[in-house]
């Protein structure tokens, strides 16, 4: 197997630590992290490196929690293999099969002027854009209805709509936009420490250290998971495994068949309905006994629910609280809908993938990188944040986008040529099936490893409202 360890230069290092710099972390810290493997995935861009980055740095912050609480400093190794494979999908079935990912209506058409992709998975973005278009739910009718349209015309339609769009740009247009400009000038990773006022004041002495132990480090960390999808899924699935008791809340009319086996391992799983006084207040009072708060709401979101950050912290002193936005934080489209596949054709990653390929149609990456990568950015954040709590007992607030991520992997290094990375085979799976809801499944093995605290899940997967919105 291939030692990268000694390469201070290649894109793997030079995204972790951009990365840990963006976390606050200190810099000596990331070239103690042993990479290892070999293979890159299918495309333009460092898709690979941006993988093993990414795990690599949430598994720093795990060590670094894990030297703070118990007073011993673990090595960390992350295969590059592994961590490539984890960005598509961790579960193979046995016996049973995956829903379809996509909706049937979903996917990337011709315009007037360009291309334009539509993300209908959710009922209610594919009734805007159905609606916009005046078309029935069959794709060749759809096809011949976007043709009669500006690709930034259809888009701003189905977004006023309540839908979801993307127009197909390439960097340079990404990059003169407005909101490409706010985005780069955001952060990678923006956070704030509590400050005390009039309403929020940090509690006197630090909060209690969970009972933990040294081999499961965030066990007795409360997670109250308010994400869908992949990202923030993504995040609260690496705390579970190193131990956190993760309480993932839904609304009660929302699901995801195709990526519950893959993103609701190791948690809990409840409805709530935020928009009812009653139901709210019992968020309340759950969030008045987290640790964390990892949510993945459009910026106004909670604010309108009465639920703005000063709030959260009010309601919970010494909450680390973990955010994450499609398109960025500021500028003009700071509120819009958004998804990985959304964000690679607005800021320039589909273009650039046809561009170089010499294709004629939107080339994105091989997997949905930019919601795993801002995954485990979270997950960086939301350790790096207990470790600060532990040394003074305050919170503190984290927030990132998918934009601002996409950003991140267009600027680093490409790779030309290299070891293709080979499709999955059983070596790469654990020994024993994992006994989910929906039948056996073998599950790859962890892409990390942080000395002395094996990753591991003690809740298999399974579908969304089973549990009890209670710890």
């Amino acid at each position: 197997m291939a030692l990268m360890n000694g390469d201070s230069g290649s894109p793997q290092r030079t995204a972790l630590a951009e990365i840990w710099r963006a976390a606050g972390g200190d810099d000596r810290l990331p070239s103690s992290v042993v990479l290892r493997g070999e293979g890159n995935l299918p495309s333009v861009f460092a898709v690979s490196a941006l993988a093993t980055a990414a795990m690599a740095t949430a598994s720093l912050a795990v060590a670094e929690f894990k030297e703070a609480a118990f007073g011993h400093s673990p090595s960390v190794t992350v295969d590059q293999r592994l961590a490539s494979l984890w960005f598509g999908t961790s579960v193979n079935p046995l016996g049973w099969s995956l829903p379809p990912a996509w909706d049937p209506i979903a996917g990337d058409y011709e315009a007037r002027d360009g291309w334009i992709r539509l993300h209908t998975n959710a009922a209610h973005h594919r009734e805007a854009a159905l609606s916009c278009l005046g078309a029935p739910p069959d794709r060749d009718a759809v096809a011949a209805a976007v043709r009669h349209w500006d690709a930034d015309g259809l888009e701003s339609a189905i977004v006023g709509e309540g839908g979801c769009a993307a127009t197909m740009r390439d960097l340079a247009s990404w990059r003169s936009h407005p909101q490409g400009q706010a985005v780069a000038r955001e952060p990678l990773l923006w956070f704030e420490s509590q400050e005390p006022t009039d309403t929020v004041r940090p509690p006197a002495r630090p909060p209690a250290r969970p009972p933990a132990r040294p081999e499961r480090p965030l066990a007795g960390v409360r997670v109250l998971d308010l994400t869908r999808v992949l990202a923030g899924p993504a995040a609260t699935r690496f705390l579970a495994g190193f131990g956190a008791e993760v309480l993932r809340i839904d609304p009660p009319w929302w699901d995801e068949p195709a990526l519950l086996p893959e993103m609701t391992l190791g948690k809990r799983r409840a409805r709530l309905d935020l928009r009812d006084p009653g139901q709210r207040a019992r968020f309340v009072e759950l969030l008045s006994r987290a640790d964390l708060l990892v949510h993945g709401y459009r910026a106004d979101a909670l604010e309108r629910l009465g639920l703005d950050r000063e709030t959260r912290q009010r309601v919970r002193p010494g909450l680390v609280d973990v955010s994450l936005d499609a398109y960025g934080w500021t500028g003009p489209w700071r509120n819009r809908r958004g998804f990985d596949s959304l964000v690679q054709m607005s800021g320039g990653i589909a273009a650039e993938g046809m561009r170089r390929a010499g294709g004629d149609r939107p080339r994105p990456l091989p997997v949905q990188a930019l919601d795993h990568a801002a995954g485990y950015l979270l997950a960086t954040a939301a350790v790096r944040g207990l470790t600060r709590r532990l040394a003074d007992g305050r919170g503190s607030s984290w927030r990132t986008s998918l934009a601002r991520v996409g950003t991140l992997l267009t600027e680093l290094p490409s790779l030309d040529g290299g070891l293709p990375m080979p499709t999955a085979g059983m070596g790469d799976f654990t020994d024993g099936p994992e006994d989910t809801h929906w039948g056996p499944a073998l599950r790859l093995k962890p892409a990390v490893t942080v000395e002395g605290s094996p990753v591991r899940w003690e809740r298999p997967a399974g579908p969304l409202g089973t549990d009890e919105a209670r710890w």
